[in-house]
């Protein structure tokens, strides 16, 4: 039999439905990979093998009966730990929230259990998705499973769905949700040589997943390939009345209407992504990107978006400042972590549970969100980044008049060790120089692999499209994926 775990959404789904092997037999072998390399990466907080068995038994009693299986049939997938989950922990990788069993399920993951997905567990993460490396989760750091060849450093997933990024990168899950607010499905997607899709901003509901910056935040998915996050994101969308920024429009056929040839339409090349000392391997994988789209039949064009240099410090000003917003609620009263001291009036327990509750990275974005909404910085910091992000905004607008879709890097390097960054927190930022501008304007963006740079660590390239157009992002980076042949796998030591 073929090694179940090597397989993808189509195949397993497929598999399934025309009896190749059952459901049961793939959840059952998706269950022991993660106990086999979950004391070595660290990429679960929580495992449900028995939803996962649950959840494939009723797939292969549905087959049985003849019944007509959904899109997701028969897959077991790592769900990120800032979905809540019924009945099963959800802490957003936060001791604030540890403990915490929702007696709801997220639109998004109820989404997938209805297509016939079932759930390994859930997935390490960035503390309230705020990080870049995977090294903020009050549950420990998540390991990357590749290597640099003859280094045993461990090396960071990216973040902050380094814990899904892992996973489907050591082929312990077929595919993982992933939340994206400034490059946190992207980044890390092009950490571990997989693809990942953020879609328009309110393409995917809301509702039920934790928030950070809820202006930004957005589900997306992450697996083997382009046509295995199509099918996921297909399972995924679509309206959802509970959350006031859902897109009230129909899920198109996304995997039905996959196609490579780009003839008769323009890529932009933003002129302003040209960093001076860019990586020469992550400017050489550029160079391949265009070489590759042109090769598909696309016309190559020079753009400009000349707003891009002040992406990163508005998203940090905008960011945080929405996070102190949302992070309020976790207060010690409701639910979640409560730390009372002695004698403690109502502040105090505030002022304690917080300080137990929160890591230093989401204390500093908390205080620096708070002091950007304080009174007299307001205007100075906030309503002046909001007006940023709406010329940031339309200077994507202008350039789609002239192009379909536009093709930059993924990331500014491949992927670094652990603590190597974390020390200085505007290095670390820096990770989203070029995820953040596309998020800012609320557009469609994907990372695809591209290769592997000088120490054999998979680059990644991002397609940016115009809102509502994920076909148009998904057929480019279907192009690139054809011509790439990235085939790399990470050498399994775990």
């Amino acid at each position: 039999m073929t090694n179940l775990t090597d397989l993808g959404i189509a195949a397993i789904r497929d598999g399934v439905a025309k009896g190749e092997f059952t459901a049961t037999e793939v959840a059952t072998a998706f269950n022991a990979a993660v106990e086999a390399a979950q004391p070595a990466l660290n990429a679960f907080i929580v495992t449900t093998p028995e939803k996962a068995l649950e959840a494939a038994a009723k797939v292969d009693a549905d087959r049985s009966a003849g019944k007509v299986l959904g899109k997701m049939a028969g897959v077991p997938i790592g769900m990120k730990d800032l979905f809540a989950t019924r009945g099963t922990q959800t802490t957003a990788a936060s001791k604030i929230l540890e403990g915490f069993k929702p007696e709801y399920e997220s639109t998004v993951s109820q989404k997938l259990w209805d297509a016939g997905a079932g759930m390994l567990g859930k997935l390490n993460l960035d503390q309230f998705a705020m990080g870049s490396s995977n090294e903020t989760s009050a549950f420990g750091n998540v390991i990357s499973p590749w290597r640099r060849p003859g280094d045993t450093a461990p090396l960071a997933p990216g973040g902050s769905s380094g814990g899904s990024s892992s996973a489907v990168a050591a082929r312990i899950a077929p595919a993982a949700t992933g939340t994206d607010t400034g490059g946190s499905i992207r980044q890390p997607a092009a950490f571990t040589g997989i693809s990942g899709i953020k879609p328009t901003y309110g393409r995917c509901s809301r509702w039920g997943v934790v928030a950070f910056a809820s202006s930004l935040d957005q589900a997306g998915a992450m697996a083997h390939d382009v046509n295995d996050c199509a099918i996921m994101l297909e399972a995924m969308a679509g309206f959802d009345p509970k959350d006031s920024t859902s897109l009230n429009l129909p899920v198109p056929e996304w995997t039905a209407c996959l196609n490579a040839d780009m003839r008769g339409k323009r890529v932009g090349i933003p002129r302003e992504y040209r960093l001076d000392g860019m990586d020469p391997d992550v400017a050489r994988s550029w160079d391949d990107g265009i070489a590759w789209l042109k090769d598909a039949g696309a016309e190559i064009v020079e753009i400009s978006l000349p707003h891009t240099k002040y992406a990163l410090p508005t998203y940090y000003i905008i960011a945080p400042a929405e996070a102190s917003s949302n992070l309020a609620r976790y207060d010690g009263v409701r639910y979640g972590l409560r730390d009372l001291p002695d004698g403690a009036g109502l502040q105090d327990m505030y002022a304690a549970t917080r300080a137990a509750g929160f890591g230093p990275e989401v204390k500093r974005r908390i205080m620096i969100g708070t002091y950007v909404l304080s009174a007299g910085f307001y205007d100075a910091y906030y309503t002046q980044a909001q007006k940023v992000r709406t010329l940031i905004s339309r200077d994507f607008t202008n350039a789609f008049m002239d192009v379909d879709v536009i093709l930059v890097p993924t990331a500014p390097s491949s992927a670094f060790a652990l603590g190597e960054k974390s020390a200085d927190p505007l290095e670390m930022y820096l990770n989203d120089v070029f995820s953040v501008p596309a998020s800012l304007a609320g557009l469609p963006a994907m990372s695809v692999p591209a290769g592997l740079d000088r120490n054999g660590l998979p680059l990644g390239l991002q397609v940016i499209g115009k809102a509502f157009d994920e076909q148009g992002v998904l057929n480019a980076s279907l192009a690139i994926e054809q011509r790439a042949q990235f085939t790399a796998r990470p050498e399994k030591w775990w």
